[in-house]
């Protein structure tokens, strides 16, 4: 009866990298929706490997079917999630492996980094008193070529004078969202992808731009708009809710960090 307990050093390696993959998943997920729907099917697996070991074949059987049914329902719940996975490794130079390794984050459990944050918030603050609209995307571990391609080449130190100076209404740099990685800005006008999410209308497109990138990528975005001078925090294709510019610098670096 407990011949299903023998196992190999195959074996005992097929488990340690299964529980590995669950972690980084898990990682993945945690402080979304999604997560709860994760622990929910992780536990109908782990129900399911049970009566099979315990060659309950009924019970194993009927829970073996509904996983398998529910393996497209997975993937459409799960779509966002599946969607910035395969954007980041076509997106990828794998000619890197450095470069490639960090994106996955099997490198490090945590991705520091300096970018001056109280700089970027401060500068979208003094930009919403005189209602210059702006949109920045601060790109965390996935690539974003794909989209840098569409604007110009920078490579200038993040500070106030020069932010004001992109954004500023008569600049021809002005029009787009800019890309800052660590503490450069690494391109301007540049074109996101829209997104096809319902809005209220008092958004406009630097909103659902902003909502377009950060949906199919880890990116943040800070948007201020030209019309209302209202400064607003995106991730992960949302709307974050902050009391105070202090708590949204928090917030930010927490975040990227």
């Amino acid at each position: 009866m407990l011949d299903f307990l023998d196992f190999s050093i195959l074996d005992a390696l097929d488990i340690v990298l299964v529980a590995v993959l669950l972690y980084y998943v898990y990682k993945l997920l945690k402080g979304t929706v999604a997560i709860n729907i994760f622990i929910g099917i992780a536990l109908i697996v782990l129900i399911w490997k049970i009566t099979e070991a315990l060659q309950m074949k009924m019970l194993s059987g009927l829970l073996g079917a509904l996983l398998s049914l529910g393996a497209i329902a997975v993937l459409i719940v799960f779509q966002p999630e599946v969607r910035k996975f395969l954007l980041m490794l076509g997106s990828t130079n794998f000619a890197n492996k450095r470069n490639f390794l960090k994106q996955l984050k099997f490198l490090k459990t945590e991705i520091h980094t300096n970018m001056d944050v109280e700089t970027v918030v401060k500068t979208c603050e003094t930009m919403a008193k005189t209602k210059t609209g702006a949109l920045i995307v601060l790109e965390r571990t996935n690539n974003l070529d794909f989209v840098k391609s569409s604007g110009d080449h920078m490579n200038a130190e993040v500070n106030k004078p020069i932010l004001e100076s992109i954004f500023y209404k008569n600049s021809p740099l002005h029009d787009g969202a800019i890309i800052i990685k660590e503490n450069f800005i690494v391109a301007t006008r540049i074109v996101l992808p829209l997104s096809n999410k319902n809005i209220p209308s008092r958004f406009g497109l630097r909103h659902r731009a902003a909502i377009g990138i950060t949906e199919k990528t880890d990116a943040l975005c800070l948007v201020v708009s030209e019309e209302t001078g209202k400064i607003s925090y995106i991730n992960d294709g949302e709307f974050v809710l902050f009391k105070s510019n202090a708590e949204l610098i928090e917030m930010i670096t927490y975040d990227l960090n």
